[in-house]
């Protein structure tokens, strides 16, 4: 048997897409429409309700090109065909975008098509085509427009059905008619109080702000925050009480941080003579070093000795064993201070003794190992309390090596 005999039957979807909903809105039907029968339906009702619409003729179209393929095709072919219709949404952009995509995905689940022939009714092409192309080959795309008479009867007939639409879509009215009002506004408060002269001025920074907006999308950041201010649902209070020593612990260690080049600056300012070259700025950086620490180092440290207490409360009430490492680590953050702090005495003045240091590590030595040594022992004596932790955190781990050997 050859390859061409074996392999998978062709699969077409006659696919038509309506991005603004104009079924939906005027009939009410629900989509996607999948079948024949159902497509004509749905085209009928459509034009019954707008004879005028071109997302009927867009319809009609589809049906026609799948009743084509069904003859060329023949009752003794393996290839298949199958028609449906997808619809977006009214308020168009993001959101028409992702409900057709939606129900493409709804189509392709039911009806699995190698290729697809897209019929629209010739707007917005090129937003729709990349979204069906992403997901199944597009082999041909047909556009359906309607034919309008030349003469000047409909030509003014066409031109009130595009200036209703302006006034009706919202889209458009804010575009077409917003602007302009709210200009002739401004130009008329203007000239109420005399300042006609600014009325330019008072046209661009309008016109200009208004393009600001569109630009950067503003509008649309404003309604997503709307939107989460609207839906926004707080965390446990104690992830609350957790970020909230985190952003204290940051905050504290960059007022520290300023501290510290304030003083450092303030030395290099005064002194004499005044630091300038790159070899002058090498020989006064240990003393540099030594002015930021020693006014930074025990704000620093009770900023992050202040985030660290808020994870330890976290992994408290979670009965999480990386509580006890958290002390641990508190113990020789707290510690830490003293010994910068001698460190930098050394480093302003070069002629102290370097014995008090010398005690500040050993003794830093010693609590950091009784520290590790204690929470050992409190891990051992209150195992319970975090056992149920740790079994639900194996059991993860099992399921997560069983799913991966089997996909092994």
């Amino acid at each position: 048997m050859s390859a061409k005999d074996v392999s998978a039957p062709e699969r077409t979807l006659v696919l038509c897409v309506d991005r603004d909903d104009d079924l939906g809105v005027k009939t009410g039907v629900k989509t996607p429409i999948l079948g024949r029968e159902e497509n004509i339906n749905a085209a009928v009702t459509l034009a019954l309700r707008d004879p005028e619409e071109p997302d009927a003729n867009a319809i009609f179209e589809a049906v026609k090109i799948y009743d084509h393929l069904k003859e060329s095709t023949g009752e003794g072919s393996h290839a298949e065909c199958q028609i449906a219709t997808i619809a977006g949404s009214e308020l168009g952009d993001v959101g028409a975008d992702k409900e057709l995509v939606s129900e493409l995905t709804e189509v392709l689940k039911t009806f699995q098509a190698s290729e697809v022939i897209l019929v629209t009714d010739g707007f917005a092409d090129e937003t729709i085509l990349p979204l069906v192309q992403s997901r199944v080959p597009v082999t041909s795309v047909r556009r359906v427009t309607v034919r309008h008479s030349e003469s000047i009867e409909e030509t003014v007939w066409l031109f009130s059905r595009y200036l209703k639409m302006i006034f009706e879509n919202p889209r458009y009215a804010r575009m077409a008619l917003g602007l302009p009002g709210l200009l002739l506004i401004v130009i008329g408060v203007l000239s109420l109080l005399n300042w006609a002269g600014y009325s330019w001025i008072a046209f661009l920074i309008v016109f200009g702000s208004y393009l600001v907006v569109k630009g950067f999308m503003l509008d649309k950041a404003f309604r997503n925050f709307y939107v989460w201010v609207r839906e926004y649902s707080p965390p446990p209070f104690i992830s609350l009480l957790s970020g909230f020593a985190a952003l204290a612990g940051f905050l504290l260690v960059g007022i520290g941080a300023y501290q510290g080049f304030y003083q450092a600056s303030a030395f290099a300012s005064n002194t004499t003579p005044p630091i300038i070259y790159p070899s002058q700025w090498i020989g006064a950086f240990p003393t540099l070093l030594g002015y930021f620490l020693s006014h930074s180092i025990f704000l620093i440290v009770v900023g992050i000795l202040t985030g660290l207490f808020g994870r330890a409360i976290h992994w408290f009430v979670e009965r999480d064993s990386r509580l006890l490492r958290t002390v641990d680590i508190m113990v020789v953050v707290a510690w830490s201070a003293q010994i910068f702090y001698q460190a930098s005495q050394i480093l302003i003045d070069p002629k102290l003794s370097y014995d008090t240091l010398v005690y500040s590590i050993i003794v830093g030595i010693v609590l950091a190992v009784a520290s590790v040594l204690f929470t050992s022992l409190l891990h051992r004596q209150y195992a319970g309390f975090f056992r149920e932790k740790e079994r639900k955190v194996e059991e993860d781990r099992s399921d997560s090596s069983a799913s991966f050997k089997r996909d092994g």
